[in-house]
């Protein structure tokens, strides 16, 4: 037998074992998941039959059903992920078991492009972060095969000519200006899968791996080795993500969204990658691909009908990641922090028209499910992508059924919180009281076992301030959250129900610099939750007013969405938060020098760009404006 023959065969069995592994886990989170949603759809119905079941009841059981397997999916993915990285000393190689884990040496000689493809975004801020990129592999002295591609899509004239001219200035200033590459479409014909399906029919044939970047992405020159190092040796890998953490945000909602995120994404990463193994997710961005295998098997075709719901696919990620794992190549998560960055949205605003975007593309996933070209986990993933956005009107539908059950009935319950429907006695009241905290303890789960993996290390607790600053920080950002997740259950429900109306949000740039929410605006938005707020409010002190103090964290929320939404986009807001330390991320203090060649970047020179377009749906994705054919 030829050595490479051996070869072969030793990696055939690595395979099979890891196989059986990863057949074992899946079993054993299933059974877990499967478990909880049983137990607590029991005692949902324990209550609600209390009195008898009516049509109301079975609705509300079936509503809550749909609103279980996520969250408890994140409860144990949570879980086992803070416990593998507390208790498994080789915890990373468990999740992750690619060979050349601790290789940081190795000479990286594959042809590799850097892509950021781009759609009127600022370009100053595109342009300063691939040349911190750039400079940062330079500093590893092994950049000599990677080549840098900026794609743009982007339609507006004084946009583009910004592009231009900060690329030129860019090229001038490089010692390898021949690496440099722009290239712009005269329009955006299938948006950003367009713009990479145009890259790969161009230049893809030239480079083995590809490293996709959002326009506000950024990475360092030693994370972007590892990946790549990563790739040359473990040929089967067909994606490998990055965990993507944000940049220090200056805005008041940026810093608790983005220390709440941090800590959730760490230990629900960690736990799905666990059981998820080589189908794991892809993210669109901060991530490295095999060029030739994507550009074999991962052309996206149309939905049969029309937009919204039907068309060119928007979320193009994780349909890519199931066609990858499809065709036989593993797609697996590094479950690392540092290296990988990304901005956050500044205000409320910002957020929902991002998460509007994100719900839309969710949503087409439903007229793929049924595909026959999928594996069984590849479906599974795009069915969960769309449950994370049904969930919320499930969730909407739950609580209008219990105020209609509420008015019907007459009843006057001790406790009618979100999950909590009318009882009568005393025991069903109390038991209706624990499940409610049991469901919240399950929902802010991620965020709960991230901050209890701080806090049980000296050495992390040490790089967020100390144990103290980790609590009252936390503290702080589970009131934001609890005020976040009704106002987005509001905004998702209505998106959903306009999707099937045919209306649609508008793709575009997105603001990502701090800036101040006015009254008005805020209004415009979010008039929605304060009278949906107002009619719980008239409901339940109509007919339950010994529910409304239970009922404050959810009607609070509504009621206060739109003065929530200008406060904590003001500018005092952030730059209180910043002075007292609190809600900060370890780069703050100790910062990498790629954020810090960042944010001590001195903006050039530039015209006043227009701004992101409107937040409410559309009834078109807007037309291009054309200026000049690609060069």
């Amino acid at each position: 037998m030829s050595a490479f023959e051996e070869l072969g065969l030793v990696a055939a069995r690595h395979d099979a074992v890891e196989g059986r592994v990863l057949r074992r886990r899946r079993a054993v989170f299933a059974g877990l998941v499967g478990v909880s949603c049983l137990a607590l759809f029991g005692w949902m119905a324990r209550i609600l039959g209390a009195d008898g079941y009516d049509m109301v009841d079975l609705g509300m059981l079936a509503l809550y059903a749909g609103t279980l397997p996520w969250v408890v999916i994140g409860l144990w993915n949570a879980i086992i992920g803070v416990a593998l990285i507390q208790l498994a000393p080789d915890w990373l190689r468990r999740v992750l078991p690619l060979d050349g884990l601790e290789d940081v040496a190795s000479p990286v000689t594959a042809p590799t492009a850097i892509v950021m493809p781009v759609y009127n975004e600022d370009p100053d801020r595109v342009i300063a972060h691939l040349r911190v990129i750039e400079a940062s592999l330079a500093a590893t002295d092994q950049d000599a095969a990677f080549e840098f591609f900026l794609l743009s899509d982007t339609q507006d004239p004084v946009f583009a000519a910004e592009e231009e001219r900060l690329f030129a200035a860019w090229r001038r200033a490089s010692t390898r200006p021949e690496r440099l590459h722009y290239r712009r479409r005269l329009d955006n014909a299938r948006q950003k899968v367009g713009n990479l399906e145009s890259f790969c029919d161009r230049w893809g044939h030239r480079f083995r791996y590809m490293v996709v970047l959002d326009a506000d992405s950024l990475m360092s020159g030693d994370a972007i080795l590892r990946l790549t190092r990563l790739m040359e040796r473990n040929p089967t890998l067909g994606i490998l993500q990055s965990l993507v953490i944000g940049l220090p945000a200056r805005s008041g909602f940026g810093r608790l969204f983005q220390f709440g995120m941090r800590h959730g994404m760490r230990s629900y990463t960690t736990g799905s990658a666990w059981w998820q193994g080589d189908a794991g997710p892809y993210w669109g961005h901060n991530a490295i691909l095999r060029l030739k295998p994507f550009m074999a098997h991962c052309r996206l075709p149309r939905l049969a009908g029309e937009a919204p719901l039907g068309g060119d696919i928007l979320s193009h990620d994780q349909v890519e990641a199931a066609l990858m794992r499809a065709a036989g190549y593993d797609v697996r998560v590094l479950p690392v922090e540092g290296g990988s960055y990304e901005e956050n949205p500044p205000t409320l605003l910002d957020f929902i028209k991002r998460d509007l975007r994100w719900c839309q593309g969710n949503m087409q996933y439903l007229g793929l499910l049924g595909w026959p070209v999928w594996r069984p986990l590849g479906r599974v993933q795009l069915a969960l992508a769309v449950l994370m956005y049904l969930s919320a009107p499930f969730w909407m539908g739950f609580l209008f059924l219990g105020l209609i059950r509420l008015i019907a009935t007459g009843h006057d319950p001790a406790a009618a919180l979100a999950f909590m429907p009318a009882v009568q006695d005393r025991a069903a009241s109390g038991e209706g009281i624990a499940l409610f905290v049991t469901m919240m303890t399950i929902t802010f789960a991620p965020k709960i076992m991230g901050v209890l993996d701080i806090l049980l290390s000296a050495d992390k607790r040490a790089r967020y301030g100390g144990g103290a600053r980790v609590l009252i920080g936390s503290l702080a950002e589970s009131v934001f959250g609890l005020f976040l997740a009704p106002i987005m259950a509001v905004t998702q429900t209505f998106f959903i129900a306009g999707l099937f109306l045919g209306r649609r949000v508008i793709w575009s740039g997105q603001t990502r610099d701090p800036r101040a929410v006015a009254w008005h605006e805020a209004a415009r938005a979010l008039w929605p939750q304060t009278l949906i707020g107002a009619l719980f409010v008239y409901g339940l002190a109509a007919w339950a007013p010994n529910a409304l103090p239970w009922a404050v964290p959810i009607l609070g929320a509504w009621l206060l969405s739109i003065p929530y939404a200008v406060l904590s986009a003001s500018p005092r807001f952030g730059r209180a938060l910043s002075r007292f330390g609190l809600c900060g991320t370890p780069e703050e203090t100790a910062t990498p020098p790629e954020i810090r060649a960042v944010l001590q970047a001195e903006p050039l020179p530039r015209p006043v760009l227009p701004s992101a377009g409107p937040l409410a749906p559309t009834s078109a994705l807007g037309h291009a404006v054309p200026s000049r054919p690609e060069s």
